[in-house]
């Protein structure tokens, strides 16, 4: 059978007593954890009229906007009839089930409330916020290599891998993609712009090149990556992901454009 053989990885990163410590927490933690260092570092080295005790309470509305957001919209776009009839899995976030599309409607809460809260421009903060959400993506999607989930359609290329939950047919490794494009590739883009002086001084920029990446990297991905079982294609080839990338593409071009007309003060 052609495919590369899935290397058997637990999710379960290590047992203390009765909790375990997965994977996919652990790169939900570590994201988050290097994004706050290294938003403290940028903040000390371009002197943005930002505070330690601040970005810490930024930090702390973003990430409980990733949650709540990325669980809310699992439940109403991917598996709605599932948690119609047992309410109380909506609170089990440890079997899984997070969408990065309401994670960050969560996240750009979080900003709204952290600018209006700091009375400071929310397009700084989210630039702030888009250069380093990479690093969790690129982590996220790991993880879920790590737990036999979200594979690619079945395929003849050289580096499928067969997938034991995926019935061991040879498929597209889609994670990797997501991992190299959508976490590696946005972070080296987004942080040689940040570089910039005039990238800095033109607010949202950052946020508008994230989102148009994101949405354009997602949307080519979804070609390779198999539907959601529960949902399948929604019309045509058509997936969920691509539908729900839309908007988030539309808003990055608008917001780009916007950013290139006006120099932030």
């Amino acid at each position: 059978m052609n495919g590369l053989t899935y290397p058997l990885i637990s999710p379960v990163m290590m047992h203390i007593g009765f909790i375990d410590i997965r994977w996919y927490s652990l790169a939900y933690l570590f994201g988050i954890v290097a994004a706050w260092f290294l938003i403290l570092k940028n903040i000390k080295k371009y002197k943005i009229d930002l505070t330690k005790p601040q970005i810490d309470d930024f930090i702390f509305n973003i990430t409980l906007g990733i949650i709540l957001g990325g669980r809310i919209f699992y439940v109403l776009f991917y598996n709605f009839e599932m948690f119609l009839s047992s309410p109380l899995e909506i609170f089990a976030l440890w079997h899984g089930g997070m969408s990065f599309h309401g994670g960050l409607f969560g996240a750009i809460l979080g900003i709204w409330y952290s600018a209006k809260k700091f009375k400071c421009p929310f397009l700084l903060l989210s630039d702030l916020a888009a250069l380093y959400t990479p690093i969790g993506l690129f982590l996220g999607r790991l993880a879920n290599f790590v737990n036999d989930e979200l594979w690619g359609r079945v395929t003849d290329v050289p580096w499928a891998v067969r997938f034991p939950s995926g019935g061991y047919l040879p498929r597209h490794p889609s994670q990797i993609y997501e991992a190299v494009l959508e976490g590696l590739m946005l972070l080296i883009v987004l942080n040689f712009l940040w570089r910039y002086d005039w990238v800095r001084k033109r607010h949202g920029l950052i946020s508008g090149a994230f989102l148009t990446g994101y949405g354009v990297f997602r949307i080519f991905i979804e070609n390779f990556r198999e539907p959601d079982a529960q949902l399948g294609f929604i019309f045509s080839q058509i997936t969920m992901g691509q539908i729900l990338s839309l908007p988030i593409l539309a808003a990055g071009i608008f917001i780009i454009f916007r950013a290139c007309k006006k120099t932030s003060a």
